[in-house]
């Protein structure tokens, strides 16, 4: 059990609340449409995801207090970018939709994936929140949404992986995107990631022109490291 000052356990106690009441939500969008608990994968996602959040939280609320409260935010905010509301709008249900049909390739077997593929989208998903620990460590502004954060003294960070990608969240994301359908043995559920991670590169195009417009310094940063999402790709 992980042992907090009284100070971080308050912080942290009703956000743990809220992330238990979504992990069990994504396991009813798991569990039921695959119409059986005898799943040993899903158990590993769900259990891994919901440590790592737990953890991420705690640590959060230690050494990040600011960018601790700024996650715990709504998807939808009234300074936040009217496109990525609409955006946002139209992925929260695909996002959702995406692990009903996980379930179902369960139910109904329409995927054969190799154990040894599954154990890949585990080490995936891994890595994946080993990045986003790190863009936490060094970006105190890395908001869930699109906006400027002026009242934080917003400004350009350039250290640990922003120096190889301008964008190592939404790379971590991808991770996730690829690693979770693996590893659940959904060769249904990679072609639904393949529509998100477009929709992901879309966010990250119209982010980077308002950071470009708005936030002083990003165009010079955006020059000097080349690409978004994956090193010497894109």
């Amino acid at each position: 059990m992980i042992a907090l000052p009284e100070t971080h356990a308050g912080k942290v106690q009703r956000p743990a609340l809220r992330s238990l009441l979504w992990l069990v939500i994504f396991a009813l969008l798991l569990f039921v449409p695959a119409g059986t608990l005898r799943w040993p994968s899903a158990w590993v996602f769900l259990v891994t995801t919901g440590v790592a959040s737990l953890v991420g939280m705690v640590w959060l609320a230690r050494h990040d207090p600011a960018l601790f409260k700024e996650r715990l935010r709504s998807p939808f905010q009234h300074d936040q970018k009217l496109w990525d509301k609409v955006l946002m709008g139209a992925l929260l249900p695909l996002w959702l939709g995406w692990y009903v049909l996980m379930g179902l390739d369960k139910r109904f077997a329409w995927s054969s994936v190799p154990v040894a593929v599954q154990v890949l989208g585990g080490v995936l998903i891994g890595l994946c929140l080993y990045l986003c620990w790190l863009v936490f460590r060094e970006n105190s502004f890395a908001a869930p949404v699109v906006k400027l954060q002026k009242d934080r003294g917003h400004k350009v960070v350039t250290s640990g992986p922003y120096a190889y990608v301008r964008h190592p969240m939404y790379t971590g994301v991808i991770l996730f995107l690829l690693g979770t359908p693996l590893l659940l043995g959904s060769w249904w559920g990679l072609c639904v990631s393949a529509f998100l991670i477009l929709m992901l590169g879309f966010r990250a195009v119209m982010e980077e022109r308002m950071l470009t417009a708005e936030l002083d310094g990003y165009a010079d940063y955006a020059a000097g490291v080349r690409y978004r999402l994956v090193p010497l790709l894109w």
